[in-house]
């Protein structure tokens, strides 16, 4: 007798998983190594992320509740795919697990062995891979947990039923804690009383160091993880970072995976908040708006350029600035999109900016824009300019003239006494040196363990060495330090494209229980564009079809194509009038090489199967 409909398990396209492979090794199994055999019975979610990608961490965040909810059948694995020549290093692997508090096993991955066999084409990527070892779903980008956990609550059911689900604890095995004073401290802030405030980030906490920048005179926050505003004791962060003067009793704190702004009463230790709801900013959210009401997205420095504290907001490749006279934020520059684009602050592209300064004059807010590894600022007229940098996948440690130097993922800017500006080059483990009046990129400092900030004190400057855990004090050195150039480009192979005609297809199919949502026009939208520009001789714009035929230029061997989709999806439940919606995103940046005998379709996964494999 067959199933009753009800009983039924639903069709899925399942592929049997490929085995997880990765020269580094396992973290966060108490020295154990598994193969996908040891996990059979369980629900495996893949995470494929890299600890330089704001969207990876925002996944990072997403997946804890579901963890915590379905902890006895579901193990999620992150498999650390690098982009970056650092981030193929097992220590600073090691060091993002405990600064992110990842906690779940990893399988480091630095020749993106294991990334290549489940195809993989994005930072984040989750696959789903059902008990009996086939995977049954992959989703690209972040904002997908509310579907996969449908999802995880199926294969509980179904696989429950046929016997092939096993309960039971899991195989993350939590690390010793390090009995330092600071921990992974992001940023600083010289006090008008001399002290140091560092915001110390994996602790969750604000930390007041006296002018030895050592000795621990008061910490502010309850050190876990939560936004609470109250006394100093009372207080929590969520892995805190940027940090600013707002008045002479005042500091805003960018408070970065609670989405928020706070401010801490120098005199009294106490936290209020300034800007954001807790909620992450999302495609549709309101660009603009009373500030306690409107969501923010990663802040993760803040600076005071002309009368508004101007936020470097990560989470969505833009700047916003909050208005402390009227209580409001707003957008002030970019359009989301991530890349390297300079001109008027509306039209300007930027990729995880990161750090923020204002020169002495006051005429320039200068910001290391992390993910294109560049130098860039914005004056006072609303024009964004590029000092250093020219994309998304070029970097390096290169000295010279600022056309031609490299950076690797810089977090930090500090303005110098001479108008020049000191880069904490984090990833080339560096302090560097740009100044306007040559052109010039040199090098102040090496042997700086993930440099992300710094702060002049008289003629030295304090540098926050972040895997150090610890502030170093450096004499501002008369002469350059050379070091031998390198140049890097991301380790991704290229997908090998047929020059001319080649279909792009974004698969996305909603979730289990929902329906596109139409309410307000297209339920998708597809951007498109290629570096370098001359790549794309059709295709290239704005529209709101996931399919679009591209034509390449045979005249451009290589390059990079920038697909940006979006789809809406909402709970398909007649009787409820108020559902609740979805938003799914992802940013792809797909090196392609043009070769006779190439494919010619090229399909990103968003959230689905592509059936055509």
């Amino acid at each position: 007798m067959s199933d009753s409909p009800a009983r039924r398990a639903p069709r899925r396209v399942r592929v049997r998983a490929p085995e997880l492979v990765g020269r580094g090794g396992w973290l966060n199994t108490g020295g154990r190594s598994y193969r996908l055999a040891d996990l059979r019975g369980r629900v495996v979610v893949l995470d494929f992320w890299t600890f330089c990608c704001i969207n990876c961490l925002h996944v990072v965040d997403e997946l804890r509740e579901l963890e915590e909810r379905h902890r006895d059948t579901l193990v999620v694995v992150g498999v650390h795919s690098p982009k970056f020549v650092h981030e193929a290093e097992h220590g600073a692997v090691v060091d993002a697990v405990e600064r992110y508090g990842v906690a779940h096993p990893v399988l480091d991955d630095p020749e993106l062995a294991t990334w290549k066999q489940y195809a993989v084409r994005a930072w984040p990527t989750l696959v789903v891979i059902d008990p009996e070892g086939y995977v049954v779903a992959q989703h690209a980008g972040e904002g997908h947990v509310h579907a996969i956990e449908r999802l995880v609550t199926e294969l509980e059911a179904e696989h429950g039923a046929k016997g092939t689900l096993r309960r039971g604890d899991g195989p993350y095995v939590a690390p010793e804690p390090e009995p330092t004073a600071l921990r992974f401290p992001g940023n600083a802030l010289v006090l008008p009383g001399g002290t140091f405030l560092v915001s110390d980030t994996t602790r969750h906490q604000l930390v007041e160091l006296a002018e030895d920048g050592e000795t621990v005179l008061r910490r502010i926050g309850s050190g876990e993880r939560g936004f609470a505003d109250g006394g100093p004791g009372d207080a929590s962060f969520n892995e805190p970072q940027g940090l600013a003067l707002l008045d002479g009793t005042g500091v805003v704190v960018a408070d970065t995976v609670n989405h928020a702004l706070r401010r801490l009463d120098l005199g009294s230790g106490a936290v209020t908040t300034l800007a954001g709801t807790g909620r992450q900013w999302w495609r549709g959210s309101p660009v603009s708006g009373p500030a306690r009401e409107t969501d923010l997205s990663s802040p993760w420095d803040v600076a005071v350029f002309d009368g508004r504290v101007w936020i470097a907001m990560a989470g969505v490749h833009q700047l916003w600035a909050y208005d402390p006279a009227d209580g409001t934020v707003r957008v002030a520059a970019g359009t989301t999109n991530e890349g390297l684009v300079d001109g008027p602050v509306a039209e300007a592209w930027f990729a995880q900016p990161s750090g923020l300064a204002v020169s002495a004059d006051g005429e320039r807010l200068w910001l290391a824009d992390s993910e294109t590894s560049a130098l860039r600022w914005v004056d006072r007229a609303g024009v964004v300019h590029t000092a250093v940098g020219t994309g998304l996948f070029d970097f390096g440690h290169r000295d010279g003239p600022a056309g031609q130097a490299l950076f690797q993922h810089p977090l930090g800017v500090t303005v110098l006494p001479d108008g020049s500006v000191a880069v904490s080059d984090t990833y080339n483990h560096a302090l560097r040196r740009y100044d306007p009046a040559t052109g010039e990129v040199s090098t102040l400092a090496t042997d700086l363990r993930e440099p992300s900030d710094a702060v002049l004190v008289g003629d030295d400057i304090v540098v926050v060495e972040s895997a150090r855990h610890r502030l170093t004090r450096l004499r501002l050195p008369e002469e350059a330090v050379r070091v031998e150039a390198v140049a890097h480009r991301t380790q991704r192979a290229a997908t090998e494209v047929a020059p001319g005609a080649l279909a792009l297809e974004v698969i996305f199919e909603a979730p289990t229980g929902q329906k596109p949502d139409t309410r307000y026009g297209p339920s998708t939208r597809l951007l498109v564009s290629a570096t370098p520009p001359e790549l794309l001789l059709k295709g290239e714009g704005a529209g709101s079809d996931l399919a679009r035929d591209l034509e390449l230029n045979p005249a451009v061997p290589e390059g990079v194509l920038h697909v940006s989709a979006m789809a809406a999806s909402c709970d398909d439940d007649p009787d409820n009038p108020y559902p609740a919606c979805h938003v799914h995103q992802q940013d792809w940046g797909v090196p392609v090489r043009l070769t006779e005998g190439g494919a010619d379709r090229l399909p990103l996964v968003l959230a689905g199967m592509d059936g055509t494999d």
